[in-house]
């Protein structure tokens, strides 16, 4: 099959390199890609954005599947692109429909869908800069911490977390009126903290059967001990070590299955892969929230688990026949660590050269923001490589990752250095 990556970051990568893994992979393209995936397929210099000629390409190049890494790509709909035209609607999309993808796009869609079909998530009311007295109101009714959720897609900036019922309501009026984050606070979704810890689930759904992949934790915040700003993600680790099997017992029955039969109630095409934010409260799951995509660096460590050929996989989604497919998990521990460019997730420098990346041994590194300059590999990014690794255990995963990151520098470059200690 001649298949087609849309996206340019650490999760494409992973998806090129076990894409290639594949007898099934005759020829991959990526658009646009990085300087990793450059090594194993061949880069497309075309914007995502650009549908029409994303179909040119496709056309031209017998592309007999497409897999869409960021959200944005689905939002703004190519599945439906795709499906709405003749020269196209033969290509697997391996994605869902813009209603779907409105599972992401907006909170409040999300919420009302999980209210709809009985999953549990926090108790919640949405508000725009008509209704801003209300939700002031609605504010001084809740217990601090207060949650604001711009509802549309804010490039996982848009969540707010407040513990004074002031700043919160002033918050509020920023977001809604002072359009704080631009359209995607338009309207402001105001929640009920939940007090837990966080984890991902992901699954893969041909719209009636689904398969649940790897669990995944990340860590978001830019400082150890998760402190400071937030990012896209400074590293993730798989299997949860909290997750045992009753609690994902509970998430499957509680929160894949009737997502998967809501999905098929409210007549949503989905095929592809659902990114659900879990938090434990206690011993229970709730949603904080969908995702329509997998995630980033996630998929760093939930790919290299999978032991099943992933176009095959792929391919069982595109035809409905994801019930009688085997899915092969690896019992180890994989682990990433994310190098990321000094000032990150501000202002930072691009163009930097990036040493040492021959000498690694026993860990995976996948591209993220980098670029080729005169044959050499350079930073182009906030977030720039991502070093995974697997072994028996959590502790031995680790040990290969920041042995191999000693061997990498480039200026300014930093790093976490307690990526999953809090379960060591």
């Amino acid at each position: 099959m001649n298949i087609l990556i849309l996206g340019s970051g650490g999760r494409e990568h992973a998806f090129a390199k076990k894409i290639t893994e594949s007898s099934l992979c005759k020829q991959l393209f990526i658009a646009p890609g990085n300087a990793g995936t450059s090594n194993i397929g061949t880069n497309v210099s075309i914007s995502v954005e650009d549908f029409d000629k994303i179909k040119d390409f496709c056309i031209n190049n017998t592309i007999q599947m497409v897999v869409v890494g960021p959200e944005d790509l689905l939002v703004k709909g190519i599945y439906d692109f795709f499906q709405n035209d003749n020269q196209l609607q033969h290509i697997p999309i391996i994605g869902p429909s813009k209603l779907g993808a409105t599972l992401e796009g907006s909170k409040e869609f999300a919420k009302e869908f999980m209210t709809r079909h009985n999953i549990p998530t926090a108790h919640y009311q949405s508000f725009t800069k008509e209704t801003i007295e209300q939700g002031k109101a609605f504010l001084a009714t809740m217990q601090p911490p207060y949650v604001l959720k711009a509802d549309g897609l804010a490039q996982g900036k848009g969540v707010l977390i407040i513990n004074n019922l002031q700043q919160a309501q002033d918050e509020l009026e920023q977001m809604l009126i002072n359009a704080k984050f631009g359209n995607a606070s338009t309207k402001v979704v105001v929640e009920e903290f939940l007090s837990g810890i966080e984890l991902s689930c992901f699954v893969l759904t041909d719209g009636k059967n689904y398969k649940i992949l790897p669990t995944a934790k990340d860590y978001k915040r830019i400082g150890e001990a998760d402190t400071g700003l937030n990012t896209g993600g400074m590293g993730a680790i798989s299997p949860v070590p909290f997750a045992d099997e009753d609690f994902l017992q509970k998430i499957e029955t509680r929160i894949v299955q009737p997502t998967i039969k809501g999905l098929q109630q409210d007549k949503i095409d989905y095929k592809g892969f659902i990114f659900i934010g879990l938090i434990k409260v206690g011993n229970d799951p709730y949603v904080i929230e969908y995702n329509v995509r997998m995630g980033d660096p996630e998929t760093e460590v939930v790919l290299p688990r999978i032991q099943s050929d992933l176009v095959e996989l792929l391919k069982a989604t595109s035809e409905g026949k994801l019930a009688n497919f085997e899915l092969k998990i690896t019992p180890q521990t994989a682990v990433t660590v994310v190098l990321v460019s000094g000032g990150y997730p501000e202002n930072y420098q691009k163009g930097f050269l990036i040493s040492g990346l021959e000498t690694i041994e026993e860990s995976i590194v996948f591209h993220a923001g980098t670029s080729q300059k005169n044959k050499q590999i350079v930073t182009s990014g906030g977030r720039v490589l991502a070093i995974t690794s697997l072994d028996n255990n959590l502790v031995q995963a680790l040990e290969k990752s920041y042995k191999n990151i000693s061997k990498i520098t480039f200026e300014k470059m930093y790093f976490r250095k307690d990526i999953g200690f809090e379960f060591i």
